[in-house]
């Protein structure tokens, strides 16, 4: 598509030129060329068009003011996006971040406090919805009131996975969501790496947070790297199947990040840390809530291991649990683990 528009400006003068003519495009064959001069079944874009309003969706083109222009500049951009929501321009300065759709809390809790750092810096989360870090992403950057763009590998009619519904239509809200597929594409295994050339397109740098050796994130840096983007990676724990990818990655050149400040420094050089001329004061708890907070950090630390450390009994710790999570001075995450909030 691309080159069909390089060579003759408009999809009218595409449509218009002889077989002749098309055929001395590179890459378009006889039976392409005879169906290009068919022509576009008015039927068929009738129905493309109001499927796609029904959604509330529009349709951008790589001529268009709207196209992002970091992604135009890519070896192979899509000639087209779906789109619901809406693209600014201050999406321009975005970051990646995919993983592992198979995580633990130490991967979403990283994920999560990166994301949430880079929206209250104006950065614009990119990813592709999917499990796993992919949507921890998305809602930590939602839960700071940042933009977030989610890149589908499928309809942006076509919510997958299911369980997402509701961070679709936050994504909606708070930025947009895109695809290059036809209304109604199903979610295949081949649209995925496709559409993960997209993510790095739109992005100043991608960020990998557990991948493992043989993880889709790994095609989305190599994307990175052949499109001339940052790679960032996390490391993650030597001989964990999860960290395999990133650890190599990180071996093989990419800057291994430890927070949000890594990355602004390598993307934004002039950006420094507002430092803050008062010290905020600390919580205020009572003892034995003081004794279970200092044993937390960053870190999640399991249940089992606070009431081993503790010496409290069982039912006392969960109780002061609680109450350091109403007081909103740390996270609970899944599999009974804990981290100070920072």
């Amino acid at each position: 598509m691309k080159r069909l528009l390089e060579r003759f400006q408009t999809p009218e003068a595409v449509f218009r030129a002889s077989v002749k003519e098309l055929l001395d495009i590179e890459g378009l064959g006889e039976k392409v060329a005879h169906e290009i001069r068919k022509g576009p079944s008015s039927l068929s874009v009738k129905r493309e068009l109001s499927n796609l309003e029904k959604v509330g969706g529009r349709m951008i083109t790589i001529k268009d003011e709207a196209y992002p222009s970091r992604l135009r500049n890519i070896y192979d951009p899509p000639a087209l996006l779906y789109l619901k929501g809406e693209l600014k321009k201050e999406d321009e300065f975005a970051v990646s971040i995919v993983g592992s759709r198979k995580t633990n809390p130490y991967g979403r809790w990283i994920t999560e406090r990166i994301s949430k750092d880079l929206a209250r810096h104006g950065v614009t989360v990119v990813s592709g919805m999917a499990r796993g870090i992919d949507s921890v992403a998305h809602w930590g950057a939602i839960s700071e009131g940042g933009r977030t763009i989610a890149v589908l590998g499928c309809g942006i009619d076509v919510i997958y996975p299911r369980e997402n519904r509701n961070l679709y239509a936050k994504i909606v809200e708070h930025g947009a969501i895109l695809s290059e597929f036809p209304m109604g594409s199903p979610p295949e295994g081949s649209h995925f790496p496709k559409r993960n050339r997209i993510i790095s397109g739109l992005s100043i740098g991608v960020v990998v947070v557990q991948a493992s050796a043989d993880s889709g994130s790994l095609i989305t840096a190599n994307y990175a790297l052949e499109q001339g983007r940052e790679v960032f990676a996390i490391p993650g724990n030597v001989g964990a199947d999860g960290s395999r990818g990133t650890n190599r990655l990180i071996k093989d050149g990419a800057k291994l990040i430890e927070s949000s400040e890594d990355i602004l420094e390598e993307i934004l050089p002039q950006w420094q840390r507002e430092k803050e001329d008062i010290k905020p004061k600390g919580p205020e708890l009572d003892g034995e809530e003081k004794v279970l907070y200092a044993m937390l950090s960053e870190t999640p630390l399991h249940i089992d291991s606070i009431i081993r450390e503790s010496g409290f009994d069982p039912g006392k710790v969960s109780s002061l649990l609680l109450h350091l999570e109403l007081k909103g001075l740390i996270t609970q995450w899944p599999g009974k683990c804990f981290t100070r909030k920072m």
